[in-house]
């Protein structure tokens, strides 16, 4: 990777993708490389990957897609904790076993220090993050032992309703003021992940829930994978008074390669082209400055541009910036040096 700049990505579902596989080995598909899906290790040294958020998302009892794409207007019912927290646990192990099978290929990171560490040492830095907090009782208690695990990273709900807040569902078009405010669960929670250190992620938040955030937390507020709901109205994407409040608090945005939080009219169409990505980074750059925008692609959890195709085509969206007339400097604090920047504030 020493001649490819380098991309710390907000948001992966690889380790859905390999629970899904029903495989008891599923750490070597990642490791060894397979068809199909987004993200691999030797996919992820061919694109450039040096690390990234790796999210465990507990799927919905239902079926999430249609057609093979996700639906624009849906809401999902409630997940039990007891179905959440058998699938948050076994990505978990699995997540541990992947460390130990790569022999030194890839690392949890627990700190922007041991990221720093493994970029340099051409080791993939995975940082454990959680989207969905529906394993975890209203004691908080497994917070503590997933902290232990090495998760640094936590986004209170999915698009759905649990114990701790709203999730907007995915509706185009629509605004995120959907639903109520963070109960006091979710306030004790969002408290709890400043003192230990993670950070908390408002991608899937409701409007009401991330106002409270905007109260509550003492950290730099993130939407790790979330683009600019001016240009697409789809109720994940930010709108201009969020974008704001991140900007105030030193935070990141993410942009989002999911076509139907990037087109203007909301189509699952592949045909994409970088154009409109570009389009969202401008927009993110006026409204977070040059120091809050990144990249969160969402790959393995969503329709992405067949111009990326998958993680090999990250140099793609980098060529894309210099042509586009992006400088190094600023390609770079997208690429990366932004993560890791809010990483150090957040989880230390």
């Amino acid at each position: 990777m020493a001649d490819m700049t380098p991309v710390f990505d907000g948001h992966n579902d690889a380790l859905l993708r390999l629970y899904q596989s029903g495989r008891r080995d599923a750490e070597q598909l990642f490791l060894q490389g397979m068809d199909g899906g987004h993200v691999d290790l030797p996919r992820a040294r061919k694109g450039g990957l040096a690390g990234g958020l790796f999210a465990i998302f507990p799927p919905p009892l239902s079926n999430m897609k249609v057609n093979g794409k996700r639906p624009q207007d849906v809401t999902f019912p409630q997940l039990g904790q007891s179905d959440a927290l058998t699938s948050t646990l076994a990505m978990a192990a699995l997540l541990q076993r992947l460390e130990r099978a790569s022999e030194g290929r890839l690392a949890i990171c627990r700190n922007a220090s041991s990221i720093r560490q493994a970029m340099a040492s051409d080791t993939l830095a995975a940082v454990f993050h959680i989207e969905g907090a529906e394993a975890v009782g209203p004691d908080l208690d497994l917070i503590d032992v997933l902290y232990a695990a090495g998760l640094r990273s936590l986004g209170p709900v999915w698009s759905r309703s649990n114990i701790f807040g709203h999730g907007v569902p995915f509706r185009f078009p629509s605004s995120p003021d959907i639903g109520e405010s963070l109960s006091e669960a979710g306030k004790a929670l969002v408290r709890k992940c400043n003192r230990l250190g993670i950070l908390v992620d408002l991608s899937h938040l409701n409007e009401k829930g991330f106002r409270d955030v905007q109260a509550i937390s003492d950290a730099p507020l993130v939407a790790s994978h979330s683009n600019v709901h001016a240009i697409c109205p789809q109720s994940r994407n930010l709108t201009d008074w969020q974008m704001s409040a991140i900007r105030e608090t030193g935070g990141l945005a993410g942009l989002n390669f999911s076509v139907s939080f990037l087109r203007p009219d909301g189509d699952t169409n592949a045909n994409t082209g970088l154009d409109i990505l570009l389009k969202h980074l401008d927009a993110m750059l006026e409204a977070l400055g040059e120091g809050g925008v990144a990249l969160g692609s969402d790959f393995d959890g969503a329709l992405v541009p067949r111009s990326i195709g998958d993680v090999t085509g990250l140099p793609k969206l980098i060529e894309a910036m210099r042509v586009h007339g992006y400088g190094e400097e600023l390609i770079e604090k997208i690429a990366w040096r932004n993560w890791l920047r809010v990483l150090e504030r957040t989880i230390g």
